[in-house]
Parts: structure tokens; sequence; C-alpha cells
């Protein structure tokens, strides 16, 4: 059975190790994860300090959203934006990684402490007691300062994270 990560689809194009796991790994992003890729693969401004891995890193963008919009993928991920909090059937990226869109919804739950996404990626975190996978320090540090009841693996310790199978309310 895969373990399962809730991130965000900037992450998987971000971070080459997230498709090359030690074993299986199903990650569950929220659709406005994947939308907000059409966003940052046109902003000029860059995604990461040097020049040439801020063009590897569109590209990678590129591919993951042409993958996203091939016709089967499409047909699954339009499925699972019908119902709320509903999932797509699973997209396979490879032999040990596949993806769920899942139709998230920012209910405010969480006040002001976090933004749209931030919020749904936690909410997704709850509902399908899945623990959190980004690269965001300070993020981290405002989800324990409000201590919202989430599991949170920072991408240095992603193996950790594809090895340890128990889930844990923090």
């Amino acid at each position: 059975m895969p373990r399962t990560l809730v991130t965000e689809a900037v992450m998987i194009a971000i971070y080459g190790q997230l498709l090359a796991p030690s074993a299986p790994v199903e990650y569950l992003l929220p659709y406005t994860t994947v939308v907000e890729l059409y966003e940052l693969q046109t902003s000029l401004d860059p995604l990461m300090e040097s020049k040439h891995e801020d063009q590897h890193v569109k590209k990678k963008i590129s591919q993951l959203l042409q993958y996203f919009e091939e016709p089967l993928n499409q047909k699954k991920i339009r499925r699972a934006l019908q119902v709320p909090w509903a999932l797509s059937s699973p997209i396979l990226l490879s032999d040990l990684v596949s993806i769920r869109i899942v139709n998230a919804l920012d209910t405010a739950a969480l006040g002001d402490s976090f933004d749209p996404i931030e919020t749904e990626l936690l909410l997704t975190s709850q509902r399908f007691k899945t623990p959190l996978l980004t690269d965001q320090v300070e993020w981290i540090s405002r989800i324990l300062e409000a201590k919202v009841p989430v599991q949170i693996y920072d991408i240095d310790d992603f193996e950790y994270a594809v090895e340890n199978n128990d889930f844990t309310e923090s």
C-alpha cells in the first residue's frame, strides 16, 4: 500500500526526489495548487535563485501541466471537481508515484492565519488523516504555533516520511 502525503503541485515540479521515492507514494494535491501551476508557469517572477534552475523548474511545471491535460487525466480531474472533497482516480506518474487531485474547499475554518491554499492543504491533511509535506519552514512554524492538528514533514525529511507509515495527530 502506498504512503500517502498531502502537498502542493509545485513541489512535484521543484523536487525531483518526490518522483523517485524508495517506496510507493501517493500524493494528494488540492486542485487549487494545480491551478496555481498555470500562474507560476507564466509568471515573470523567478521561482528559483539561479536562472538555469528557474528555467528547469518552469519546464517541469509545463510538463506536469501537459500531463494533467492529457484526455484520460483531464477526465479523472473533472470528475473529482463535481463533488466537494472528492478525490480523483489515481493519476500514475511512475511505477512508484501516483497523484490524486482533491476538490478541497477553503472553509475559512482556520481564520486569517493561513492563505486559502495553505488552508486547503491543512484541511486536506486533516480530512484524509494524511501527513503534509512542505518546504516552507515559516509555514511549519505558523502551523505549530496555531496548534493545527496535522502531521508535517519538511521536504528534507521526505525519505523518513515515506518510511514512516504511522499517522498520529500532533
